[in-house]
């Protein structure tokens, strides 16, 4: 058929840490320390989880960042996929079986959907159909969260959402391997 198709690669990356430095960096003393001196201490901010999901067709990353990840949290980044394409294409989203995926609330939402809008697959326990948004999440961990120290809960979501909106500005779109007729 001519319907057009989204295929999302999604996963979750829970506890990402908020952590802030307790004290000013120190400046030089005479006498005392000649370089800056920088307190080790910090503040746990509590962790954040990062719902997202890769277009495999276009490179695009759609994300929320959540205090939590339960059947709730899904469902409002379902409804984030919904807004972001036209209402007849047929999103296909590639996951695993977390609990919050098959929960009763997410079977419920999904009911009400026009058929056809959502499809679901499962991907193996230890399936490399995961890799894409896996290497995402590690690419973002290693740029954007590496040594970050934020003041609040509030700025590291922000923090992670501006470099999701910087990485959406170059999409990089994967060649895949697999024959997407087969997804």
């Amino acid at each position: 058929s001519g319907k057009a198709v989204a295929i999302v690669s999604y996963d979750e990356k829970p506890g990402v840490q908020a952590v802030e430095t307790t004290a000013p960096d120190l400046p030089p003393k005479p006498g005392q320390h000649a370089c800056f001196g920088r307190d080790h201490e910090y503040v746990r901010r509590g962790t954040v989880s990062i719902l997202a999901g890769i277009d495999l067709l276009t490179g695009k990353v759609h994300a929320l960042v959540k205090d939590r990840h339960r059947s709730r949290e899904f469902i409002e980044f379902l409804e984030l996929l919904d807004k972001a394409y036209p209402t007849d294409t047929a999103i296909k989203v590639i996951l695993d079986n977390h609990s919050a995926h098959i929960s009763k609330e997410t079977k419920a939402w999904l009911a009400q959907q026009p058929a056809g809008r959502f499809e679901f697959t499962f991907t193996p326990k230890h399936g490399s159909w995961l890799n894409l948004i896996e290497g995402f999440f590690s690419k973002l961990a290693r740029s954007a969260l590496r040594h970050i120290r934020v003041a609040s809960k509030k700025e590291l979501k922000d923090r992670i959402m501006a470099a999701i909106d910087d990485i959406n500005l170059n999409p990089v779109i994967h060649s895949w391997t697999y024959k997407l007729d087969a997804a």
